[in-house]
């Protein structure tokens, strides 16, 4: 497992799951869909994501398209930190 996996299933496990076993979570899982996150916690996400890894998330970047599952995450987070190297 690499480190923004882990780092970002710890996060949303933390923070979202609450009393779910969070290895019932799916790395494709869509948080949307399953009612992991809303929309103020994909905001949390976002805030998570700029402290975590010094990048700035735009607001165009704010779609279900790199949020909402942790592969799409990690891909996301993977894209934006090769955009700072």
């Amino acid at each position: 497992m690499s480190s923004i996996q882990s780092e970002v299933r710890d996060f949303v496990a933390e923070n979202f799951l609450f009393d779910e076993n969070p290895e019932s979570l799916n790395n494709n899982d869509s948080f949307l869909e399953t009612g992991i996150i809303d929309s103020t916690g994909v905001l949390e996400l976002v805030a998570f994501i700029e402290d975590k890894y010094s990048v700035e998330v735009d607001d165009d970047e704010l779609v279900p398209e790199n949020l909402d599952s942790i592969d799409r995450l990690i891909t996301f987070i993977e894209s934006k930190l090769k955009e700072l190297a």
